[in-house]
């Protein structure tokens, strides 16, 4: 089946938005990955359902990604369907002191329309990329917030592409995890709940968490962000470093000389490139200290059996 051809017939007005043998590098904040065969972009529920639903009808492999900012792609690319919710997916409305975010909003545009608004609670993630559906999904977090402190509900699209809605308190909320990781459930719009603030206050706090970052973070490089979880008692980045594994490389990519929680694309990296420096971190820090060191990005793609020699990785 050629699934471009008759994804373009089933959205004759999806233009750009649909796109044959697209490189993911385009697409992802660590700038590298192989194509996808079919990247389509939804404009909306109705869409996104229409596109999982022939998916699902004829057996095609789906994707789904957000905005690429937590994922490593295969230099091989991705077969079958690749479903980006993303700017297409981006609408914040106002009840209150309540957000109503689409789950292709970026977490930065969520936290500056809170701000704009004079509403506190998401000051946090003004500087975490990504998109709220993602975040909801993994339970961003940064500076002892996270999305969880805030969430009301999350409406999504089940197994069997139906919308449902998950009450806070259904969500299972975990250290980077919660009711939707590892399942085929699609986050489609979440809702949060604030508490009216002063906008100045708002403003220099987001003001001064964004500097620190630039002070601790390699923000001038590619990368995914924290490329590992902080395992119970440690922390990922100093137990790296201690193992003097800061500045470590591997092709053209790295361990930040900034900040050793971060690898980074140093220039040309592959996605190969990065997995090595994944596996050689978590050897070298089990090796030496007896702590397993856990990815936190996803890896998304054709990567055979490449990805048996990393583990607790998480695949899409």
């Amino acid at each position: 089946m050629d699934v471009f051809a008759e994804l373009s017939a089933l959205f004759p007005e999806a233009g750009d938005r649909l796109r044959e043998n697209e490189k993911m590098s385009e697409y992802t904040t660590f700038r590298l990955g192989g194509p996808a065969d079919c990247l389509f972009l939804p404009a909306g529920i109705e869409e996104l359902r229409l596109a999982l639903a022939f998916a699902d009808k004829n057996k095609i492999q789906v994707t789904l990604l957000g905005r690429g900012s937590n994922v490593v792609v295969s230099d091989q690319g991705i077969r079958g369907l690749t479903v980006m919710i993303s700017e297409q997916m981006s609408k914040i409305d106002r009840a209150g002191d309540t957000l109503i975010a689409d789950a292709g909003a970026s977490l930065a545009a969520l936290a500056g329309a809170a701000a704009n608004y004079s509403l506190c609670g998401l000051e946090f993630a003004s500087g975490i990329p990504g998109a709220v559906g993602g975040g909801v999904m993994m339970n961003a977090g940064a500076y002892d917030g996270c999305l969880a402190d805030a969430l009301i509900w999350t409406e999504y699209l089940d197994e069997n592409n139906e919308l449902k809605t998950l009450l806070a308190d259904k969500h299972d909320f975990g250290y980077r995890s919660s009711f939707f990781t590892g399942s085929s459930k699609v986050i489609v719009r979440s809702a949060f709940s604030l508490s009216p603030g002063i906008y100045n206050d708002i403003i220099a706090k987001m003001a001064d968490l964004a500097a620190r970052r630039r002070a601790s973070q390699p923000l001038e490089k590619p990368s995914a962000g924290s490329a590992f979880k902080r395992p119970v008692g440690y922390y990922a980045g100093k137990l790296i470093s201690d193992c003097g594994l800061k500045g470590y490389s591997h092709g053209g990519a790295g361990i930040s000389e900034k900040h050793a929680g971060f690898i980074i694309n140093q220039g040309g990296a592959s996605a190969s490139d990065v997995l090595a420096v994944f596996c050689h971190v978590q050897r070298t820090v089990y090796n030496e200290t007896g702590v397993l060191l856990e990815p936190e990005v996803r890896f998304a793609g054709d990567w055979s059996d490449d990805l048996s020699v990393l583990t607790g990785c998480h695949s899409i």
